[in-house]
């Protein structure tokens, strides 16, 4: 993957923006309608937001280390994707409507846990501290400033590829909460359907 890294930046902003979008109409809704859950092996639409905290955790952090350490340039610099940075970030994409299905590390697994709208805060906080740190992104070079992943300290990403996964990843899981509630939603219409006749 190749692109201008402003109009990279510019692209990511839009998805996270979008995504700040949908979890501020989560707000509207109740706790239950968030807690609900498809099956037991299923995520509800809280842990879904619970999962992306704990990547953003480490994430937003080493980021945002990264940028502060770089050099600063105002050069219109090409993005040119890593081989590793792309496969990761490509791994994540929703296309053509669909997401492909991957395992989760234990420590990242958040089915069953107990949340409640404290998660769907402290994901929206993140998001405006990712905005702040893609703006800081347009002025160092993404091709030369290198990130540490979750996966092992001792692979380092292009940061290009980095944001690139980590927004994805957000996108991919908020459609998952979105699956979730409408679900949820869909299953207690058909309840109260059933009552009534």
């Amino acid at each position: 993957m190749k692109m201008n890294s402003s109009q990279l930046i510019e692209d990511l902003q839009a998805i996270t923006d979008e995504i700040i979008a949908t979890v501020k109409h989560f707000k509207t809704l109740n706790s239950i309608d968030l807690n609900a859950k498809q099956s037991p092996e299923k995520w509800s639409a809280f842990e879904c937001l619970e999962h992306l905290n704990l990547y953003g955790d480490f994430y937003l952090p080493e980021i945002e280390n990264r940028i502060l350490k770089a050099p600063k340039n105002n050069q219109n610099f090409v993005f040119k994707s890593g081989l590793l940075g792309n496969y990761f970030a490509v791994s994540m994409q929703y296309k053509n409507g669909k997401i492909s299905k991957m395992k989760t590390f234990k420590d990242k697994n958040t089915n069953n846990s107990i949340l409640d709208m404290k998660c769907l805060e402290r994901f929206l906080k993140q998001q405006e501290r990712m905005k702040a740190l893609l703006a800081d992104a347009n002025n160092v070079d993404l091709n030369q400033v290198k990130t540490s992943i979750t996966i092992s300290t001792l692979i380092k990403l292009k940061l290009g590829d980095t944001l690139r996964f980590v927004i994805y990843h957000n996108q991919r899981h908020i459609i998952q909460a979105e699956t979730a509630i409408k679900s949820a939603k869909q299953s207690t219409n058909s309840i109260v359907s059933s009552a009534i006749s």
